[in-house]
């Protein structure tokens, strides 16, 4: 896809919709788009590359966006294979390409690319420099572990446009998605999801980031990944900010389930009735079974309470919710209040194993009491319930 930003800017990414998997993890019904960007001033520079997938594809853009020029530049952000896959490539066809990067991501790029000389062709840069062009310039921010440790962002005040990395990104092709953020009727559905699952472990790093983009005149956010955001742009801020703080962005109870015979459903929903008859503003029950992981690991950040209901298995617990559980932890999942429901037919051990993982969590408060279910849900298990819910909604 190519198209004109405006002064002398041009869009040359590339939709993938055969991909099933991003990162090998992520489903990605709506695919992926892999962004890219040119700047033709006195200076021509190529910002990032494409995923080797789309190759010939990127590749026919960059031509016909460059004409008769020859880039001067070849700015590397970020060096993920998704982004960075042809950079060997552009240096190899240019022998004159100055290739931009941190010191981080020099040092990476003889890991992906062995062999390659880069002896003389690379500039290193760090916060605060300024890669002159002509009339626009980029600007470098610094902005390690959002969500590698050699990333960088950078802003030319020209069109007042953040080069924003993986940040403020969101999957989804953009012929699915719109090219711009207007064009998306809910941005935010997705952007969450891949917020959470890529970087949302590095809060205080995409704090410091945002402290940095205060001070800037942003018109303009060009991700690696999602749509060109140039509309309401503080919304986008306000729920970077929402997010990257850890605090809960909609009021509610988040309800995951892990029930291998049915059982443990039956009570996850019994206690999703209760809750909404107490007046819970919004309860959203997900089966860890048969749903997208990613998607609920969104939904646990997404509310401020959560209930995890799972079956015992093998003397520990049901496989699904240690695997939710277990992304809770590595993604950081903290300032949260959780409850409880275990499920065992003769030495039910889920309870203590999703309390022990959730301990390890800061600022998680499990709350009591906890329920345990023998088998199936009966009557009398039904005024224990109903004391739980009212934990969760006081």
């Amino acid at each position: 896809m190519i198209k004109q930003l405006g002064n002398g800017v041009c869009y040359i990414g590339a939709d993938d919709l055969s991909i099933d998997l991003f990162e090998s993890q992520y489903i990605v019904p709506e695919g992926i788009a892999y962004n890219s960007y040119v700047i033709l001033d006195d200076k021509a520079a190529v910002l990032d590359t494409c995923d080797a997938r789309k190759a010939d594809e990127w590749k026919a853009n960059l031509d016909e966006a460059l004409g008769d020029r020859t880039p001067d530049y070849l700015v590397v952000h970020h060096m993920e294979p998704d982004h960075s896959s042809l950079a060997a490539w552009v240096l190899e066809r240019w022998p004159g390409v100055t290739l931009v990067c941190s010191v981080q991501a020099q040092r990476m790029l003889g890991q992906f690319f062995p062999g390659i000389s880069l002896e003389g062709r690379t500039l290193t840069v760090k916060e605060g420099d300024v890669l002159e062009l002509g009339s626009h310039s980029l600007r470098f921010i610094a902005a390690p572990m959002v969500h590698w440790p050699e990333v960088l962002m950078s802003y030319d005040a020209a069109d007042g446009a953040l080069y924003s990395a993986d940040g403020f990104g969101k999957f989804g092709a953009l012929g699915k998605c719109g090219f711009y953020g207007r064009d998306d009727d809910d941005w935010a559905c997705e952007a969450r999801r891949y917020y959470f699952n890529i970087v949302g472990k590095y809060g205080p790093q995409v704090q410091a980031v945002l402290k940095k983009a205060a001070a800037l005149d942003i018109r303009s956010i060009r991700p690696l990944h999602g749509p060109v955001l140039e509309d309401n742009l503080g919304e986008y801020l306000r729920l970077y900010d929402i997010w990257s703080r850890y605090e809960p962005e909609t009021d509610g109870v988040f309800i995951a389930c892990a029930s291998i015979h049915g059982g443990t459903l039956a009570a996850a929903e019994r206690l999703a009735d209760i809750l909404r008859a107490k007046g819970a503003p919004k309860v959203v029950l997900s089966d860890l079974t048969r749903s997208d992981m990613a998607e609920n690991v969104e939904d646990a950040f997404r509310y401020p309470r959560m209930v995890v209901a799972a079956s015992s298995y093998d003397a520990g617990l049901f496989t699904p919710m240690y695997d939710f559980l277990h992304r809770l932890q590595i993604k950081g999942y903290c300032k949260r209040k959780a409850a409880i429901v275990e499920n065992g037919s003769w030495a039910p051990s889920a309870g203590r194993v999703m309390r022990e993982m959730l301990g390890t969590m800061k600022d998680v408060t499990v709350l009591e009491p906890a329920v345990t279910i023998r088998s199936r849900l009966r009557p009398e298990d039904l005024p224990a319930l109903e004391a739980l819910a009212d934990a969760i909604l006081l």
